[in-house]
């Protein structure tokens, strides 16, 4: 079997250029209670006020960017349960072409209509008896049109790790040492972009993994040191992160970057959300604040230097903020 082409450091630095005046250069805000609880200063990266709300905009926006006028045409299709359909939707209609979104049955209202919102074409699926893959790859072979993955690409690799970069900045800027960054984990791609910058930019800081309780592929794939995939399809809150595992090109980056990956509950990162929205008047959507949540519950090592906690999406129903 062919090894999957990588992405590099130089592929991270085009993204930032391509990404340059069109993406948000989100906020690295202080989290002065944590510190206080922590003894080490604390920050959030708030990718949910990225455009679309969450990190996604980023790797859907560089991969379009670097298609040709000739690939571009037919427009694109892609697969996601809601934030990379809403950031390929955007992408696609600020690039002036078409997009085919397919989603899950049982996404959120408020994906689906953000997705709509941008002019995305959806088609929905059954998780439980459909292939998602198999779906997107009819449309993009009656369109002539190219598939957009949410994570297994090294163009949608790179644009997240833009993210790592202006983290890695922004904490040095304030004359500091990144010692950690905690990020929600689904399929690996925002991972993997981040553990490319940090090993270029920061490369003593130590990159933590949260992943659904359930869902734990990536953390039981690195104990095991190979790809172990989930066997439920749904079941969690956290939406955003139930891929059926990390890929090979997002397992092969993260296999020897990241220091570990560990698992919160539903009831953790409802949690996260109510003290992100109490003490940073921030919304977050479930699997959005998994890494808040690892923090929160204790599951990431001590340490002194500054630690920076990925919000990766707000996109959530009011409802789920109440329950």
């Amino acid at each position: 079997m062919t090894a999957p082409v990588l992405p590099t450091i130089a592929d991270v630095r085009a993204a930032v250029r391509r990404l340059n005046g069109i993406a948000v250069r989100t906020p690295l805000l202080p989290a002065p209670v944590l510190q206080r609880l922590l003894g080490r200063p604390v920050f959030v990266k708030a990718e949910t006020l990225q455009l679309t709300g969450s990190f996604k905009f980023r790797g859907a926006w560089n991969r379009i960017a670097a298609m040709t006028a000739a690939e571009r045409a037919p427009g694109v299709v892609a697969f996601s349960s809601g934030n990379h359909a809403q950031g390929v939707a955007a992408a696609a209609h600020l690039h002036g072409v078409a997009a085919a979104i397919v989603m899950p049955s049982d996404a959120p209202r408020v994906k689906v209509d953000g997705t709509r919102a941008w002019g995305g074409e959806v088609h929905f699926y059954d998780r439980a008896r459909e292939s998602r893959e198999a779906m997107a790859a009819h449309l993009a072979a009656e369109r002539g049109a190219i598939v957009i993955p949410a994570f297994d690409d090294p163009h949608v690799i790179a644009g997240q790790g833009t993210a790592g970069l202006e983290i890695a900045v922004a904490v040095a800027a304030r004359g500091l040492t990144l010692g950690a960054v905690v990020t929600p984990v689904g399929g690996g791609g925002l991972a993997s972009g981040l553990a490319l910058a940090l090993e270029a930019a920061a490369p003593d800081a130590r990159l933590y993994g949260a992943e659904p309780e359930g869902f734990d592929d990536l953390r039981r794939s690195l104990a095991a040191g190979r790809i172990v995939a989930n066997e439920a399809r749904s079941g969690s809150i956290q939406d955003a992160l139930l891929s059926p595992s990390v890929c090979r090109r997002t397992f092969a980056i993260l296999r020897p970057r990241m220091a570990a990956c560990v698992a919160v509950s539903d009831d953790e990162a409802r949690s996260a959300m109510a003290w992100a929205a109490l003490h940073l008047k921030l919304v977050t959507e479930p699997g959005g604040a998994a890494a808040l949540a690892a923090v929160l519950s204790g599951h990431i090592p001590a340490g002194e230097d500054a630690l920076v906690i990925v919000l990766s999406g707000g996109n959530t129903d009011a409802v789920t903020t109440t329950s």
